[in-house]
C-alpha cells in the first residue's frame, strides 16, 4: 500500500482502473444537504475502486483513496480530489 505523500500539488492526478466515472453511492453523512462521501466505479465492472470524502463539510473533496486492484485495501491515499473532482449535482429538495 502506498503512503500518503508529504505534499500534494493541484496538478497531481490519481491513477484509477479506467476512465469511466460511474457513481455507485453518494452519501450525506452529517445531514447538511451536501454530499460527504462518493463511491465510484472507474472501469465499469460494478465494483468500487475510487472513494472520496469531504471531511470538513465544505462541499469539496478532502481525501481521495484508490483501490486499483479492488482487493478492499487502499493502494493510494492523497489529500484533495486527486484530479478527479465529482460532478456537481443540482440541489435536492427534501419534503
Amino acid at each position: 500500500m502506498s503512503q500518503a505523500p508529504e505534499s500534494v500539488t493541484d496538478s497531481e492526478i490519481v491513477e484509477t482502473r479506467g476512465d469511466e466515472r460511474v457513481e455507485l453511492l453518494r452519501a450525506d453523512t452529517n445531514n447538511d444537504g451536501r454530499t460527504d462521501v462518493w463511491v465510484v466505479d472507474t472501469d465499469g465492472d460494478g465494483k468500487a475502486d475510487l472513494f472520496q470524502f469531504d471531511t470538513d463539510g465544505d462541499g469539496k473533496v478532502d481525501i481521495t483513496m484508490v483501490d486499483i486492484d479492488e482487493d478492499g485495501q487502499p493502494d493510494e491515499v492523497v489529500d484533495g480530489d486527486g484530479g478527479l473532482p465529482p460532478e456537481q449535482l443540482p440541489p435536492t429538495v427534501q419534503v
